[in-house]
């Protein structure tokens, strides 16, 4: 009996042994899959800030290149100077309003001393931009509600039905379930687009037929939603209908159904903005802003536009956090909005 008892305590040790070394193996295959995750995030995250800077080139061409040349060869910053700025930034899209408050900075600056060399106006202006983004940089939580409802707004145009799946898709690659819900009914293309874009980011559509009720397509995905324990629904709505009045009012009808289904839903009002179109782009979403509670904003298009400077403007001028930028038609070319690296690839 002693030799047995001897065999199968040698045998519980080498089985002990091998139970570590397969514990210790596991852990280092986790910890190299980590790091090849991380590896593989900083890839994307280079990747998308050399796109970012390539899709900037037109506006860092009209502006940063014109201050350069602006303050080459002056000896001191002067009246002039600052308003041949100041014509600078407006004509970068940055915006009237935007380019004032710029401007006067710089002048009580100047004033107190504290910016006397024009070699230096470059590097005030970029500081000074970063705080103005640095404010409205925000990147959207869905996690304090189920579902989470994100209500998207904006014109036709604009990029929203592919906003919609690109960020559809990010919110998949982060382990959430994803219900998209087709409210704008007056085009029967757009249905369809949603639901193309739906089936490549993996997402189920509820819809109706062209024409139908968008609130009650609402509720139809509300219920969906809830029903199904959907992390995040996502409701495209119509760009336009026969009046800006009658789109605002289907707005607020979508909105009062939400919000009686789903306390405090929505929980996102999410405008999508083509950056392509400047200033316009900024009294859209003051129109917008008239109807409803916009609590998010998405830039679009920032690839190959000379009008980027708007991001400024839209940051300044109306306050509302800044979520996505998207650079092109890529799933992974809509990004959460990085104030240091548009500053950083705009400069």
């Amino acid at each position: 009996m002693l030799w047995f008892k001897k065999d199968k305590g040698k045998q519980e040790k080498e089985e002990d042994g091998k139970e570590q070394q397969e514990s210790e193996g596991q852990e280092k295959e986790e910890a190299i899959e980590e790091e090849g995750e991380r590896e593989d995030e900083k890839k994307k995250k280079k990747g998308f800030f050399s796109r970012l800077k390539k899709g900037l080139s037109k506006t860092r061409k009209g502006f940063t290149s014109k201050v350069d040349r602006l303050v080459l060869g002056k000896k001191n910053i002067d009246d002039d100077l600052l308003e041949e700025l100041e014509e600078i930034l407006i004509t970068s899209d940055i915006g009237v309003q935007t380019a004032f408050r710029l401007i006067e900075d710089m002048r009580e600056k100047v004033k107190r001393k504290e910016l006397d060399d024009p070699g230096l106006l470059k590097k005030c202006l970029q500081e000074e931009i970063m705080e103005i983004l640095k404010a409205e940089e925000s990147p959207l939580d869905v996690t304090g509600s189920v579902p989470f409802v994100i209500l998207v707004v904006g014109v036709n145009g604009v990029g929203k039905t592919t906003t919609i799946a690109k960020m559809a898709n990010g919110f998949k690659e982060q382990g959430k379930s994803v219900l998209l819900a087709a409210a704008d009914t007056f085009r029967a293309a757009a249905i369809e687009q949603l639901e193309i874009w739906g089936q490549r980011a993996g997402c189920k559509v509820i819809k109706h037929q062209s024409g139908s009720d968008p609130s009650a397509v609402v509720f139809d995905a509300l219920k969906a939603a809830q029903a199904r324990g959907v992390d995040v629904l996502i409701v495209d709505t119509a760009g336009r209908l026969h009046t800006k009045a009658n789109l605002m009012e289907e707005l607020k009808k979508i909105q009062r159904i939400m919000g009686r289904e789903l306390p405090d839903a929505p929980h996102e009002v999410l405008l999508i903005l083509d950056a392509t179109t400047g200033q316009n782009a900024i009294s859209q979403a003051k129109s917008f802003k008239e109807a409803t509670n916009i609590t998010g904003i998405a830039l679009t298009k920032l690839d190959g536009t000379a009008k980027g400077g708007v991001v400024v403007g839209i940051s300044h001028e109306l306050k509302i956090p800044l979520r996505y930028v998207g650079i092109g038609e890529g799933m992974d070319d809509l990004r959460v909005f990085n104030a240091k690296e548009f500053v950083e690839a705009l400069f």
